[in-house]
């Protein structure tokens, strides 16, 4: 995917989880078809991200950020910056975040969408990220590093997510992950 016009195409055969997501969907086509320049930080009322969803290839272990600002575990991920292709946006998140390499594409098609709220901070307005997530996979023995960005980072086993401090896509993410068994790209 290289651009605004192919992330709209590829939301189009783009199949959501469910009735929160569906709405999710919609309202990213909607600004992504408002605003040529979605892929920029600078666009004060949002923008798009780019986010990675790394599991072990056992589907039993998920790598986590304790995000620094926003008090809570989260999936790897972060601004484009301009940068259109959204899937690299993400693996570059994903290793910068975790110091890891070898994290590789579980599949090409998108995986989940979400859009939330960033509260306010200093010098910049609360906002919306219009987040495309994908599947990666990483070798769960490998030790990650947190960046300045997280308190922590680490590999959670699924069944424990649930006990942290997760908003509701978080809980979506790790309710497909069994499913991506059946959908990896050779």
């Amino acid at each position: 995917m290289r651009g605004r016009k192919e992330l709209i195409e590829e939301l189009r055969s783009y199949r959501p989880f469910d009735e929160r997501e569906r709405t999710m969907v919609g309202r990213l086509d909607t600004f992504l078809r408002s605003h040529a320049d979605c892929f920029e930080r600078r666009l004060a009322v949002g923008h798009v991200t780019g986010s990675a969803w790394v599991v072990d290839r056992s589907l039993r272990t998920v790598l986590l950020t304790h995000h620094r600002k926003l008090g809570k575990w989260l999936q790897l991920g972060g601004h484009a910056d301009g940068d259109p292709d959204i899937r690299s946006v993400a693996l570059r998140e994903a290793v910068e975040e975790s110091g890891l390499a070898g994290i590789v594409l579980a599949q090409h098609a998108i995986y989940d969408v979400d859009v939330h709220k960033i509260p306010a901070r200093s010098g910049e307005p609360a906002h919306l990220h219009y987040d495309v997530r994908f599947a990666f996979f990483a070798d769960a023995l490998r030790v990650p590093r947190a960046s300045a960005e997280s308190h922590e980072v680490a590999w959670v086993p699924l069944e424990k997510v649930e006990h942290l401090s997760i908003d509701d896509s978080v809980r979506r993410l790790v309710a497909k992950t069994g499913a991506l068994a059946t959908r990896v790209d050779p």
